[in-house]
């Protein structure tokens, strides 16, 4: 049995983490503020004897005895994360640095959930590790692009100057149960609004691409490299290379759902990415991870989960 610390636990990807690594047999302490995190998404593991829920924002120091840290605390999402730009950019950085010096001090290995957001808008398709992207240092996107960008450089000096044992993954479009409806990204307002038979919005002309990954694929591939015995000395992707254009994914959506949503196109917001696919060989070479859940599966699910979150029948 591992000890075993989430930050950002009581999130989208942090409640299926928490409940996997319950299910393996070991104790977690799920670390939320709440700020986009929800108790909804964790409450049926708090009868678990193993699992501890901290209120607690990682901008401020938080000590615990354990073996890993996984921090994944940040609103992912532009609407969030540009709600307190300044409060991103600090649980970027000092939120970084706190769990760091956690693991520093435990002696414990460190996996920092990173994004493909690092790579901007890319010039390279699809993206590679080696890349080193195409960011705008001070748009309205910068608080999380650059604040990610700057806590894989802490990771790596760490890893460096004090010998700590950190994982980086870069996590590309993530998508099931436990979204949030109001997080403004692509697939949970697509299923709202074709389950509403709302019109469906796409910003830009609808030809821009996406790479979804169904979230138990994604936490697989969390596992499995912070499991991994060898040290992987700079990040590793994560993601599923399916591409689809923006205003395909709509019409499956449509198509799932049986909705009566029309298609309406709206100006694309600043420096929002063009293309977004993950080179995942690095992966499949070091940790044996491809992603299985096919892309209408996996959006079953999560139109399931939607309609019993909006109580639609």
């Amino acid at each position: 049995m591992k000890r075993i610390l989430i930050s950002g636990g009581a999130g989208f990807i942090g409640s299926h983490l928490s409940e996997r690594l319950l299910n393996e047999g070991n104790e977690v302490i799920c670390v939320d503020n709440f700020f986009t995190g929800s108790k909804e998404n964790i409450r049926h593991l708090l009868g678990n004897k193993n699992f501890e829920l901290v209120r607690h924002d990682i901008t401020k120091e938080y000590f615990a005895e354990v073996d890993e840290i996984y921090n994944l605390a940040c609103p992912a999402s532009p609407v969030h994360y540009q709600y307190n730009a300044i409060k991103t950019i600090k649980t970027n950085v000092l939120g970084t640095l706190n769990m760091l010096g956690l693991a520093k001090r435990c002696k414990a290995k460190i996996l920092q959930a990173s994004t493909s957001e690092v790579y901007g808008n890319p010039l390279q398709h699809p993206q590679k590790e080696e890349y080193w992207g195409n960011v705008n240092p001070i748009g309205i996107r910068s608080c999380y692009d650059e604040g990610k960008r700057c806590a894989e450089t802490l990771m790596m000096d760490y890893h460096r100057q004090n010998n700590v044992d950190t994982r980086i993954i870069r996590i590309f479009n993530t998508y099931g149960p436990n979204m949030a409806e109001n997080d403004g990204r692509v697939v949970s307002n697509f299923i709202v609004q074709a389950l509403k038979n709302e019109d469906i919005t796409i910003y830009g002309d609808g030809s821009q691409t996406r790479s979804f990954c169904y979230v138990t694929d994604l936490v697989e591939g969390m596992v499995r490299i912070m499991n991994n015995p060898q040290r992987l000395s700079g990040p590793v992707n994560l993601g599923n290379p399916d591409e689809h254009t923006i205003k395909e994914f709509a019409e499956i959506i449509i198509d799932l759902t049986n909705s009566n949503s029309k298609i309406i196109y709206m100006p694309l917001p600043k420096d929002d990415p063009v293309k977004r696919k993950p080179d995942i060989s690095l992966a499949q070479k070091e940790l044996s991870w491809t992603p299985n859940v096919d892309i209408r599966d996996g959006l079953m699910s999560t139109i399931n989960y939607f309609e019993q979150k909006l109580k639609i029948k």
